[in-house]
């Protein structure tokens, strides 16, 4: 067993639309998932979440199967239309008492909540009538709303992650409109992007001027981001690589920590990516306490400056293509999850170190890691030996990455429960605890109590 420094977290992450259901109770409005979700053919079998895994109304019973499972850290993330149906009026209070409610029961059992303010459900008025993320005014809206969730929640909640994956919501939401709110464009991305960061710096303003001196808590944003290896040692595959991690992660981290967008998207860009005004660039500047990881798999990139390449591009490009020209693809020996995603631990060890020396080795999490593997139950019980090659393989990669001097501080796992995942329906194979959504039952896997020895082992 390998063992981590005494301090280090170990948590486990959800998503509000993706467990909690009542999608109408409780005084929450739609938001843009929700009418993503009920649009025919968007997701898979039509499937929403208007109950998925009833976290509403059974959160007493999945606080206590954390506790069961030695988690010391739960990351959750609040639904915007729940604390504010129309995301720009009144509190909504019933939503109000139902994170507080939450965030009671986990310090109960002695759980840290680490709380995230966005994770990709826009309320539904703020799209229809506001133009959502392309509006200048969201940071605004968002702002007031991160206000009211720190007043609120702040003496309690030491931990504050503003947004989900932003890139998701700018590739997946905008270019190739696979997400939520299902558009497509070749420029909206880099615009909506542009409001994201401006809407999370607001947040942290707001936090720091008023609540952090008597709160004392952090407050950081969380990026997912894929490694990309060269798929060759040519010069025009190492840069091509490189390019491919700054239009992934560079596009939103170089803001926080430089001030500005990668030279490499701004040389090829021009006037498609927007400009940060002085008071902008102040406002984002240094404006994460710590760097949020989500990490799941690796590619090889290669320089693809022709068309032909995009027509065999498997894997896409992880963005735009026309605008990176890089190509990716997978060794076929590696393993890959259900999700057919590359199963590749060295991957991660170098994006930590990657992060390291470009970053000047901020305090870092993954908040999230974690794979989809088609479990099968037989006499009640789930082999999920995959699962356990995979989290054993990345563990001893984040393992090797702090020996290597990487400033990694915790490790949340994904996902605590199955869930309705997104565009592809419910999911019975990526929590750590297995759920039977015909008779909403908890149950763990082997990768359940493997996790909770490895919280033992290390004196937790």
């Amino acid at each position: 067993m390998i063992h981590f420094p005494k301090d280090f977290i170990w948590g486990s992450a959800t998503s509000s639309y993706q467990i909690e259901g009542a999608a109408s109770e409780g005084g929450r409005a739609w938001s843009i998932w929700d009418a993503f979700a009920h649009t025919p053919d968007r997701t898979a079998n039509n499937e929403h979440g208007d109950m998925a895994c009833d976290h509403y109304h059974r959160y007493k019973e999945d606080v206590k199967l954390m506790a069961d499972l030695g988690l010391k850290a739960y990351r959750f993330s609040i639904s915007w239309s729940r604390i504010q149906p129309d995301g720009q009026g009144a509190v909504n209070e019933e939503g109000i008492q139902f994170y507080s409610d939450l965030i009671d029961e986990l310090l109960k059992y002695n759980i840290t909540p680490w709380v995230t303010l966005y994770h990709w459900d826009l309320p539904l008025a703020l799209h229809t009538e506001k133009d959502g993320w392309l509006n200048p005014e969201i940071a605004d809206y968002f702002g007031t709303y991160a206000d009211i969730c720190f007043s609120r929640f702040g003496d309690r909640v030491k931990n504050w992650i503003t947004l989900n994956e932003p890139w998701v919501v700018s590739i997946l939401g905008y270019a190739d409109g696979v997400f939520a709110p299902g558009r497509k464009s070749k420029d909206e991305p880099y615009l909506v992007a542009h409001q994201l960061l401006r809407s999370h710096g607001k947040a942290v303003k707001i936090y720091r001027e008023k609540y952090e001196k008597t709160q004392q808590g952090t407050i950081g944003i969380t990026n997912n981001c894929d490694w990309r290896e060269p798929l060759t040692d040519t010069p025009e595959d190492v840069a091509a690589a490189q390019k491919a991690l700054e239009f992934f992660l560079g596009w939103f981290a170089d803001p926080i920590y430089f001030g500005d967008y990668p030279k490499s998207m701004r040389d090829k860009l021009g006037d498609r990516l927007p400009k940060f005004s002085e008071e902008d660039k102040e406002m984002l500047l240094g404006s994460s306490d710590f760097f949020g990881l989500n990490h799941y798999t690796t590619l090889y990139a290669a320089d693809a400056p022709s068309g032909p390449a995009a027509e065999n591009n498997v894997y896409g490009n992880g963005g735009i293509f026309e605008d990176q020209r890089v190509a990716l693809s997978a060794d076929p020996e590696w393993k890959t999850t259900a999700m057919q995603w590359p199963v590749a631990p060295w991957g991660c060890q170098k994006l930590l170190e990657w992060i390291k020396d470009r970053y000047q080795n901020p305090p870092l999490y993954i908040t999230e890691n974690g794979c989809a593997y088609n479990d099968e139950i037989v006499n009640g019980e789930i082999k999920d030996t995959e699962r356990l090659d995979f989290l054993n393989g990345y563990l001893s990669a984040c393992h090797k990455a702090i020996g290597n001097g990487v400033n990694l501080k915790g490790y949340f796992v994904w996902s605590f429960m199955d869930n309705f995942e997104w565009a592809l329906g419910y999911s019975k194979r990526f929590g750590i605890h297995y759920m039977d959504y015909e008779t909403l039952e908890r149950t763990p896997k082997n990768s359940a109590l493997w996790f909770k020895e490895v919280i033992k082992e290390n004196g937790f």
